[in-house]
């Protein structure tokens, strides 16, 4: 049950838009600049940064949401998300995202443990100063929307066909949000 009285029963993040509409804007935009705008990553290998750093922070919803937002995007769909949760090193992601993936994973834990010998790797596998920049900025955000949907006790739905329908609504549509009062 959540900390606080919500206007709508919506699960995680999507509860606290419903709650405060005028900082739903600005946290939509933030995700639809780093997850959806043209970038040298796919919204897939986006979304799987996402994914990852909600897992290493175990924020249910957000994994949860962003493994499925991965998942549709991605060629070899969840299997790979649950790949990169379970064991990044073993998982058959190119070297590249591998790399980014471990900034991301260094930029939860702190964003000091990332070092110049992390970004040098990056670098050393094709990755440009917009990729090293824009995964550190996804996994702080993810850090920061983590923290606000768990820190709240937002719910978290248990079937995985909930998150398949915000996928296919967030890869059709993107991260605009409709308040609840102004829902059809």
């Amino acid at each position: 049950m959540p900390h606080i009285s919500l206007p709508t029963d919506q699960p995680g993040i999507v509860g606290l838009f419903d709650f405060r509409p005028e900082t739903a804007g600005p946290l939509n935009a933030l995700a639809e600049v780093l997850l959806r705008q043209e970038s040298t990553l796919t919204r897939g290998e986006r979304e799987l940064i996402a994914a990852y750093v909600s897992s290493l922070n175990s924020c249910r919803f957000c994994f949860s949401s962003h493994a499925a937002f991965a998942a549709a995007q991605l060629p070899e769909g969840m299997p790979l998300v649950e790949q990169v949760r379970a064991d990044l090193d073993a998982a058959p992601v190119p070297s590249k995202l591998r790399a980014l993936l471990r900034i991301a994973g260094k930029v939860q834990r702190g964003g000091r443990e990332v070092t110049e010998e992390d970004v040098r790797a990056a670098r050393a596998e094709g990755a440009t100063d917009l990729e090293v920049h824009d995964t550190v900025l996804i996994a702080a955000a993810f850090c920061m929307f983590n923290r606000y949907v768990d820190g709240l006790a937002t719910s978290a739905p248990d079937d995985p066909e909930a998150y398949a329908a915000m996928a296919e609504q967030i890869v059709t549509t993107g991260y605009a949000h409709v308040p609840a009062g102004l829902r059809g």
